[in-house]
């Protein structure tokens, strides 16, 4: 069998979707591994570390995706559209692999099954015990965490941690990270590495303690309605108007105080939410930072804007998009490990191979299959 690995195309990608190290694993399982000339540029590794590996240098898409029965990618394939047509290099039958992006690109589930490829987009990954190896979301949200506050600190006209000087004293920075999931809690971290004074807020009352773990102050209007805010699965509970009110003057209250402001909250599937209005920018310190981590998913902040810093009202605004690629390195050796954790559910004690179409995870992960649509959530999309 022939597993490849073709060059990431889309506009800003720097990942690749292996690794010297995961290319050997997919040998010892008796993989033929072909890798395009140039995947691993933006993630620092060269082609002779992939062949070295044991990976065949494939000298262009069409070579490295001929005939091949699996394909890793890192964001969906491009079409004609966007230059070239990485779809039609792959035939029929082939498994797809990668973040497909299935509610934001959901015009491209016909074109997979119309192609007769079956896909399995890695977003889609559920949240159980046996596959947090594979768990995309945390492993690329753990890391733009860490950068999401390098990018602030680059941003920001002045230092992090408190300096004691014979000049004088430098205060340390305030940081609020509104947001407490796996890019929260690191960069609640991160911040607090870099000694500034860290603060973050969310709806689930359960991250108190997380934030409190990590050195942070948890900020909320903790009544007795906020805590009986989470459900049993862990999720938050929609809260009265009379509590959103009074949560927002406490945020709108704590936030004019802070020199960073780091926004996580995205909710699949539809727009993030608006945490910070132009009124709070507005009422912010001259040269505060704020970073959008949602800016592709619409924005958490007014006025963000996807790949760009603006600057509103004396703040900068900072919209980098695709953060996990900029820090490509580390992001790509732990992608590419969460697709050999995948990869490695199709390959029995014997090492013969067979997708295992009624395992949970592979069901929650599956788009296409035979030339249909075939994830209850977009089976109403037809080729």
């Amino acid at each position: 069998m022939k597993i490849a690995i073709p060059k990431e195309r889309r506009a800003g990608e720097r990942r690749v979707a292996a690794s010297p190290d995961t290319v050997k694993k997919y040998k010892a399982l008796g993989l033929d591994v072909h890798v395009e000339a140039g995947a691993g540029e933006g993630a620092s590794i060269p082609d002779r570390a992939f062949a070295d590996a044991g990976a065949e240098i494939g000298e262009d898409a069409a070579a490295t995706l001929a005939d091949a029965d699996i394909v890793l990618k890192v964001q969906r394939p491009t079409l004609a559209a966007d230059g070239m047509d990485e779809l039609s290099l792959m035939k029929r039958g082939a498994l797809l692999i990668g973040m497909l992006n299935p509610h934001g690109a959901r015009d491209l589930l016909p074109a997979y099954a119309d192609a007769g490829v079956t896909a399995l987009s890695m977003e889609l990954v559920p949240r159980i015990t046996r596959a947090q190896s594979m768990d995309v979301l945390s492993s690329q949200a753990n890391l733009a965490g860490y950068r999401a506050v390098l990018d602030a600190a680059y941003e920001f006209g002045r230092a992090f941690p408190m300096m004691m000087t014979a000049a004088g004293t430098v205060p340390p920075a305030r940081c609020l990270v509104m947001g407490v999931g796996v890019a929260g809690l690191q960069a609640i971290a991160t911040a607090k590495r870099l000694g500034a004074v860290v603060s973050a807020t969310d709806v689930r009352p359960a991250v108190k303690e997380q934030v409190q773990s990590l050195g942070g102050t948890f900020v909320a209007v903790e009544d007795e309605e906020f805590k009986q805010a989470e459900t049993a699965g862990g999720y938050a509970k929609e809260m009265s108007k009379e509590y959103q009110a009074k949560q927002a003057a406490l945020i709108a209250d704590t936030i004019r105080k802070q020199d960073i402001v780091i926004t996580t909250a995205l909710i699949p599937g539809r727009p993030a939410p608006r945490l910070v209005s132009d009124e709070m920018l507005a009422s912010m310190k001259p040269g505060a930072v704020v970073v959008d981590l949602a800016v592709e998913a619409g924005g958490n902040v007014e006025g963000s804007s996807a790949g760009e810093v603006v600057v509103r009202h004396g703040v900068r605004i900072v919209g980098h998009a695709n953060m996990p690629s900029r820090i490509a390195v580390d992001a790509s050796q732990l992608y590419a490990r969460n697709l050999l954790a995948l990869v490695q559910l199709f390959f029995g004690q014997d090492k013969a191979f067979a997708v295992p179409w009624d395992d949970e995870i592979v069901k929650a992960v599956a788009l296409t299959r035979d030339g249909a649509v075939i994830h209850p959530a977009f089976s109403g999309q037809t080729a």
